[in-house]
């Protein structure tokens, strides 16, 4: 944001609209790939009932967490990296 307090440019706008994009697609991607570690074997064979109905509940239960720590970690990291922590100095080593 230009000043304390002011109006975003288009330009802000736009790489905030990109990174919760971003932020999205990752996250569906990264619980999408959970969910086939998790619950494919339980997909693909012929397993037991316990152990079919487990896997399948472990991976409905880990996917949403993934895909909300993903969306949360980036939007985050897109947060930190608005302010300088040291205004005024352009270079980490100066």
């Amino acid at each position: 944001m230009s000043g304390y307090g002011g109006r975003r440019t288009q330009a802000e706008r736009d790489v905030i609209t990109v990174e919760i994009g971003y932020a999205l697609c990752s996250a569906l991607f990264a619980a999408a790939v959970l969910f086939g570690a998790v619950a494919g074997p339980a997909l693909l064979f012929e397993l037991p009932d316990l152990a079919e109905k487990s896997l399948l509940r472990a991976g409905l239960a880990l996917a949403p967490v993934v895909f909300v720590v993903r969306v949360v970690s980036v939007l985050l990291r897109l947060r930190r990296g608005a302010q300088p922590s040291q205004p005024g100095r352009t270079k980490p080593d100066s």
